[in-house]
């Protein structure tokens, strides 16, 4: 599916007056789990699993892929669907917005390969950690990576 870019204006609009909907990944390796520290609101400067927002006309799986291969520069199986979640903000990346609210898809997924994870434009960095975390995650988060079996304390 052909990426299909939204103005900032009707992004604007978007973020004002609706939810996202959104698929977020935990990308597990056999080393830990993928996480990206944000560069842009919200979760700004915290370390947050990929995902991003659905298209329109795109099916959840294809998203999941398409996440994977923009936000990480990698290829995924998908191993189970999480659930739905709902995320509330204080922030967001447009003004006069009164916070952002997302209904995130979260997906447990594995690369196909051993993959050498790329940050994106989003990220300042992307890792690969395992618990015992050195860092206090952010419940959303941990709430990604407990319901997909992975410790988190």
């Amino acid at each position: 599916m052909e990426e299909r870019p939204v103005s900032e204006e009707d992004w604007a609009t978007v973020v004002r007056n609706v939810p996202v909907v959104s698929v977020d990944l935990v990308v597990e390796t056999d080393e830990g789990v993928v996480l990206g520290k944000r560069e842009n609101d919200p979760a700004k400067g915290e370390w947050f699993v990929p995902g991003g927002r659905v298209q329109k006309n795109e099916q959840l799986t294809e998203a999941v892929r398409r996440v994977a291969r923009t936000e990480l520069d990698a290829t995924v199986t998908i191993e189970r669907k999480l659930g739905v979640y709902e995320h509330f903000w204080d922030t967001a990346d447009v003004p006069d917005a009164d916070g952002k609210h997302y209904v995130p898809i979260g997906y447990h997924v594995r690369p196909t390969d051993e993959t050498t994870f790329r940050a994106d434009d989003q990220h300042a960095a992307v890792d690969v950690f395992a618990p015992p975390f050195e860092f206090d995650l952010h419940p959303y988060v941990e709430a990604y990576l407990r319901d997909a079996g992975v410790p988190v304390g």
